[in-house]
C-alpha cells in the first residue's frame, strides 16, 4: 500500500524544505515535490520530522509494572513524537543482567508495544565474563553503574571491575553504558529535609568528573566503547573534550531536565525534580547548552525514569525516590528553552533522532530519507500548551513540568507509515516491534 504525507516544512538533510513523503509498505520509498493532493497535508503551522529515538528509557517491566510498563510508556513516547526507545535493565524485576531476564522482558512486552523498543542489558559484577551471550541474544550493549543504583538487584562496578568489564566488551566491540558518580564523594545516605539544595550539595559535581575521568582512562587503556549517561555537570565537558580530540571512543548524553530545569527553582519537598545525578544550577545549564551547540555532547534523551506517587511523593528529598518523568514532554521542553536561548530548531534535531540512534547501533533510524523506516511526526512548533500531568500517558501522573506552558505540540506520530497517536485520542494502536541485533561476529 502507497500513501503520501505532504508538508511545506520536511526536516530533510539538516533542514526544512517543502516536501511530499512517499510511503510503501511503511519504507520511504521516495521524496518527492509538495503536493497539495497527498493523502495527509500537514497545515502550514505543522512541520513533519523523523521519529525521534530515545535511548534512555526505564519501562520497569516486569515487575515493577506499578511504576512504569510496555503499555504506558510506550504510549507516552508515542505521544511525545519517540517512535523508538531503548529500555534500560532496570528497574525491571528481574533486571536485565541475564538471557533468561532477556526472555522475561519480551515476553511482558509481547502485544503492549505503541513504539518500536530496542534492550540495553546490564553489566553488574557477578555476569562479568559472561557478557557476550546476551550481546548475542540480543542486548544493544551494557549499562553499569559507579555508584550504588538505588535497587539491590543491580549492583555497582568498581574500578577494576569496570576496566574488566571494559576489556571484555573490547573483544567483541560491545558498548558500555555508564552512571557516573564516584561513591567516594557522595555526601548523605538517608533523611536530607525539604530544601533541593540540600540533595544538590550531597551529590557534588565533583563526583560526575572523578567517575568520567575514570571511565575515560579505562577506555583509553582497553580500546573500548564507552558512554556515559545523564551528564548533569557541565564542567565535566571539559575532560570529554580532551578525550575525544584524542581519539578515546567516548560519546555522552545529557537531558532535557538538565538542560531545561535550574536548581534554585526547584519548590521544597517537590520530588517530581529528584533525580540522580541533580539537576544543577543555572551557570551549569550554560555550560550544558555550551556543549550541545559546540558537539561535545552527542543525544539528549529522557532517562525517563517514573515511579509511583507514593514513592515520588515524599517531601524529604534524601526519602523521595529519584527519576524524572519526561518521555512525553522532552520534544517540547528542548524545543522552548532552545528557543528562549536563539537557537535553530532545526541544529537540535540530530541530538534527539540520529544522535542516540548512533549511540545504540540503531542504523537508518531517526531520519526522512528513501529506505528508512516510515517513522514520521506532526510537530506544531509554535503551539504552546500547559503541562498537565494527570493527562499525559504515564501510569504515574507526576511531571516536574506541571503547569508551566512549553511551546510545541506533537499532534500526530506515524509508525511505518500509520498513525500510532493522533492528538486528543487515546492511544490505541498497539504496532511496535522489537529491534534484536544480530549477533557480531568477531574475525578469528
Amino acid at each position: 500500500m502507497t500513501t503520501r504525507i505532504a508538508a511545506r516544512r520536511v526536516y530533510l538533510d539538516g533542514a526544512f524544505a517543502p516536501a511530499t513523503v512517499v510511503i510503501d509498505d511503511g519504507v520511504i520509498a521516495r521524496i518527492d515535490a509538495f503536493d497539495a493532493s497527498a493523502d495527509t497535508v500537514l497545515p502550514s503551522d505543522a512541520v513533519l520530522l523523523p521519529g525521534l529515538v530515545d535511548s534512555h528509557v526505564h519501562l520497569d517491566e516486569p515487575g515493577r509494572t506499578e511504576w512504569e510498563g510496555f503499555a504506558t510508556g510506550t504510549a507516552a513516547a508515542a505521544a511525545g513524537g519517540v517512535t523508538t526507545v531503548v529500555d534500560m535493565p532496570l528497574n525491571s524485576l528481574p533486571v536485565t543482567t541475564s538471557v533468561e531476564a532477556l526472555d522475561a522482558k519480551r515476553a511482558a512486552a509481547r502485544g503492549k508495544l505503541a513504539v518500536d523498543v530496542a534492550y540495553w542489558g546490564g553489566a553488574v559484577p557477578e555476569n562479568l565474563g559472561s557478557l557476550r551471550a546476551l550481546a548475542d541474544a540480543g542486548v544493544v550493549g551494557f549499562k553499569c553503574f559507579l555508584s550504588p543504583s538505588g535497587i539491590d538487584e543491580f549492583g555497582h562496578l568498581d574500578a577494576d571491575q569496570l576496566e574488566r568489564c571494559l576489556a571484555e566488551l573490547a573483544v567483541f566491540d560491545g558498548l558500555l553504558i555508564v552512571h557516573a558518580e564516584d561513591p567516594a564523594h557522595l555526601h548523605a545516605d538517608g533523611a536530607l529535609g525539604p530544601h533541593y539544595r540540600d540533595f544538590e550539595r550531597s551529590r557534588p559535581p565533583m563526583s560526575e568528573r572523578a567517575a568520567i575521568e575514570r571511565v575515560i582512562a579505562a577506555a583509553r587503556r582497553t580500546g573500548a566503547r564507552a558512554h556515559i549517561v545523564h551528564v548533569s555537570d557541565g564542567g565535566a565537558l571539559a575532560a570529554v573534550r580532551a578525550a575525544k580530540a584524542e581519539g578515546v571512543r567516548l560519546t555522552v548524553e545529557t537531558c532535557p531536565h538538565y538542560l531545561t530545569l535550574d536548581a534554585e527553582a526547584v519548590p521544597d519537598g517537590a520530588g517530581a525534580f529528584k533525580c540522580c545525578p541533580p539537576i544543577r544550577g543555572g551557570d551549569n545549564r550554560d555550560q550544558l547548552w555550551a556543549g550541545v551547540i559546540d558537539g561535545t555532547i552527542d543525544a539528549i534523551v529522557s532517562d525517563h525514569s517514573p515511579a509511583t506517587v507514593e514513592l515520588k511523593g515524599h517531601p524529604d528529598f534524601g526519602l523521595a525516590w529519584g527519576g524524572i518523568s519526561g518521555l512525553q514532554t522532552g520534544l517540547s521542553a528542548v524545543h522552548t528553552t532552545a528557543r528562549e536561548r536563539g537557537l535553530a530548531f532545526e541544529s537540535l534535531l540530530p541530538l534527539l533522532t540520529t544522535g542516540p540512534a548512533r549511540i545504540a547501533g540503531l542504523a537508518g533510524l531517526g531520519v526522512i530519507a528513501p529506505g528508512a523506516p516510515a517513522h514520521l511526526v506532526a510537530f506544531a512548533p509554535d503551539e504552546p500548551f500547559v503541562v498537565d500531568a494527570a493527562r499525559l500517558e504515564y501510569r504515574n501522573p507526576v511531571s516536574p513540568w506541571h503547569g508551566e506552558t512549553l511551546l510545541g505540540v506533537v499532534r500526530e506520530t506515524w509508525l511505518r507509515g500509520v498513525s500510532a497517536y493522533r492528538r486528543g485520542a487515546p492511544v490505541t494502536e498497539r504496532e511496535g516491534r522489537e529491534i534484536l541485533p544480530a549477533p557480531t561476529v568477531v574475525p578469528a
